[in-house]
């Protein structure tokens, strides 16, 4: 089955989470095999392992290759895979390559994490990781550093086919849409379920998800509404949903993996902990995580 990336884009990213075995803190191969078959099995067809939900920052490449040639096995053609890659840039470009021998539709190149870039640097790194292979690329953006020339420059890097834009900045989204209408790639919106309503309606076409690991149900639904243009459901819907994504928004974001970690824990049994630096959520916490999964009739 061949896969058209910046169309399913339009659909819900998967980003799966990375389990990690409470014998010895490694990766759970079995485990991350049983995430990505809970998903192509319920028919999400992006599936982004070694994303921000994935812990991509506490893994070591060793692992980054374990669980991108894990998933890929698994999926085997039957949604796309798009790797999130990052790091300096012959790292990035290092992951990509395995990505693409691997048989992945595209990657996905993290924001950088240093805390001083200009948009040049930031330009020139993306281009080099872009033009490093011949599959597909999505930009994570979760920085104001790119203005719209930046944009029209990477507009020429032939194999950009989707922005992840993650700025709680929905007007300045739409004007970056709208002044870059001819440009043939996805908008997706990066801020997941409690965000997306807002950005489909500014030109967004497809949302980032890590409660799909817990439920696809309701994403999917979500994103049913969306197409539809049905108001009155997708408000009903968004405020179901709000809850789980509160608690994940706590402390900035702070909580956004252990939540979702947390409540595969509760449903699917052993997912393992997390890693420094992400912390894990306290004992009041998991109460009102067990309480919105019990409303949701899952427990």
């Amino acid at each position: 089955m061949e896969n058209n990336l910046k169309k399913q884009l339009e659909g819900i990213s998967a980003i799966t989470v990375t389990p990690f075995s409470n014998k010895n803190g490694h990766v759970d191969v079995r485990k991350v095999k049983e995430n990505v078959r809970f998903l192509v099995d319920n028919d999400i067809k992006v599936i982004v392992p070694c994303g921000n939900t994935g812990e991509y920052y506490s893994l070591t490449l060793e692992e980054c290759e374990t669980v991108t040639k894990t998933t890929l096995q698994v999926v085997e053609k039957q949604a796309s895979v798009l790797v999130g890659v990052g790091h300096d840039t012959q790292t990035a470009i290092k992951q990509s390559l395995f990505a693409q021998e691997n048989g992945a539709s595209g990657v996905m190149i993290h924001q950088p994490v240093h805390p001083h870039i200009k948009e040049e640097g930031l330009i020139n790194y993306y281009k080099e990781i872009a033009n490093a292979i011949d599959i597909d690329v999505v930009l994570y953006v979760k920085s104001n550093t790119l203005t719209i020339n930046g944009y029209k420059e990477l507009q020429k890097v032939k194999n950009i086919v989707g922005i992840k834009y993650s700025l709680p900045n929905v007007l300045e989204f739409g004007k970056i849409v709208e002044e870059l209408k001819n440009w043939d790639i996805t908008w997706v919106c990066g801020l997941a379920e409690s965000w997306a309503p807002f950005f489909y309606r500014a030109g967004g076409k497809g949302f980032t998800s890590g409660l799909v690991n817990v439920t696809t149900k309701k994403s999917q639904e979500l994103l049913q509404y969306l197409q539809e243009c049905d108001n009155s459901s997708i408000l009903k819907l968004w405020n179901d949903i709000r809850p789980f994504e509160e608690l994940r928004a706590k402390y900035e974001d702070g909580n956004n993996v252990a939540v979702v970690k947390q409540a595969m824990n509760i449903l699917f049994g052993n997912y393992g902990e997390v890693r420094p630096p992400v912390n894990y959520i306290n004992s009041e916490e998991e109460k009102e995580l067990r309480r919105i999964l019990s409303d949701w009739g899952l427990i």
